[in-house]
């Protein structure tokens, strides 16, 4: 039985996540599997990866042959470098504790890469907000102004309307003192 290391699909449409899976590759994309491993949430940045390591490497040394995807997914997480190493202490090119002592290293520089990229990631996102906000102040200052430049118009125009309000009621009393003068 040919066994395969691949994804099935889950989720909505546009949305869709992925469960690693052991399957015969006789059986159906979303059907029949023999064991899951894991999950793959690619809709995510950077994607997010759920690995049970020690069943994808044991399955890797049983022979289960990897899509092209999962390959991918492996060699990210490092069960295939673990994998190769293992091959050479087999053959008596490491001893094992050269290989876990490389596995450290290569792994603690991997995390660091990806520590790296989410820190550019939120680091962009911050300064794209922060542009965006600026340019939004400018807009509400400049707006701000021509209220403000409107509001003074009307109120000297108010304050105008009531002057002449305020000549009409004096002329009317002139008026009517005069009248009640004769």
């Amino acid at each position: 039985m040919p066994v395969k290391i691949r994804l099935s699909r889950h989720g909505r449409k546009r949305a869709a996540f992925y469960h690693i899976i052991i399957a015969d590759s006789r059986a159906p994309r979303d059907g029949k599997y023999i064991e899951r491993i894991g999950d793959y949430n690619p809709n995510t940045n950077p994607a997010i990866i759920n690995l049970n390591f020690d069943k994808a490497l044991e399955w890797v040394q049983k022979g289960a042959q990897p899509t092209d995807t999962v390959r991918s997914i492996l060699s990210y997480k490092g069960v295939m470098h673990l994998n190769h190493l293992l091959k050479g202490v087999k053959k008596g090119a490491l001893t094992e504790e050269q290989a876990k002592a490389k596995f450290e290293a290569w792994k603690q520089d991997k995390d660091i890469k990806i520590q790296a990229k989410i820190d550019n990631l939120r680091n962009t996102k911050d300064a794209e907000k922060k542009t965006r906000l600026d340019a939004e102040k400018i807009i509400n200052d400049t707006r701000m102004e021509e209220i403000a430049k409107r509001n003074s118009e009307l109120s000297a125009e108010i304050e105008k309307a009531e002057e002449e309000k305020k000549a009409k009621v004096e002329a009317k009393k002139e008026e009517v003192k005069e009248e009640t003068k004769k």
